[in-house]
């Protein structure tokens, strides 16, 4: 049975918000003041605002260098941040920036799409007047943001317009399974969006919560599939090499 509107906007908000903070809703670690998180969200954050591009390397020394840590601590948060997938470690070589291949991004989107077409369905299915008007409500927080040029709370609106469907659905294994498939994607974006992109097309959520609101599950099934398409077209996989030092790619210099 789907959850009233009140209850999936408290769901949602706050799922959103973790997947807009470092380490997103995949990370195992809860965020803190510590030296361990301080350095996790350097590294992040530099990821989100492409500061550090694919393939970047960040050697161990220079971390500790940085930041005063032990290389101890340092392997820690290189550990965080490979199980979130926003480094690669490589035997004997150490850590970069990860490099989604052309074939991971494919399927990661391949994948997003199958499951938010079955979100879709039943979100139309399930939504009630009071369902339609707080998607409405939401996509006004996301065009009010969007003219502010607030980029992070643009991001996390359009991000938690996602996690709303898969609430409405009723469904809370599609709706977990969501939640990795937007952090994943949301990753990949910006570390290969070209800048000037939105991540999520404001006027795009609004034709599909129109077919919503008229019971049409079909076309808002499609218009999503679209929307989904066309956010995998964004995706640039060829980025040049940084030719700064690791501290002004962190922010520090």
């Amino acid at each position: 049975m789907a959850r009233s509107s009140a209850a999936v906007l408290s769901h949602v908000d706050a799922a959103a918000d973790a997947l807009a903070r470092p380490g997103g809703a995949l990370s195992s670690v809860e965020e803190g003041d510590d030296l361990e998180s301080r350095i996790y969200r350097a590294v992040f954050e530099s990821v989100m605002n492409q500061r550090l591009t694919p393939g970047t390397k960040l050697p161990e020394h220079s971390l500790c260098e940085l930041f005063g840590a032990s290389r101890a601590t340092v392997r820690k948060v290189l550990q965080r941040l490979a199980h979130d997938h926003i480094v690669q470690l490589r035997p004997n070589r150490g850590a970069i920036i990860a490099m989604p291949s052309p074939e991971e991004t494919r399927q990661i989107f391949e994948a997003r799409r199958g499951l938010e077409a079955i979100i879709v369905n039943l979100a139309t299915q399930n939504a009630k007047a009071a369902d339609i008007a707080s998607l409405r409500q939401q996509l006004k927080a996301e065009h009010e943001a969007m003219h502010r040029f607030d980029q992070p709370s643009w991001a996390r609106l359009a991000s938690g317009f996602h996690l709303r469907m898969a609430a409405l659905s009723g469904n809370p294994i599609l709706e977990r399974y969501l939640v990795e498939m937007v952090s994943r994607c949301s990753l990949i974006v910006a570390l290969y969006e070209p800048p000037g992109n939105a991540s999520c097309e404001h006027d795009e959520h609004e034709r599909i919560v129109d077919c919503m609101a008229k019971g049409d599950a079909a076309g808002a099934v499609q218009l999503m599939d679209e929307h989904l398409r066309q956010l995998e077209r964004n995706v640039s996989l060829k980025r040049s090499a940084p030719e700064k030092t690791l501290a002004h790619l962190l922010g520090m210099a």
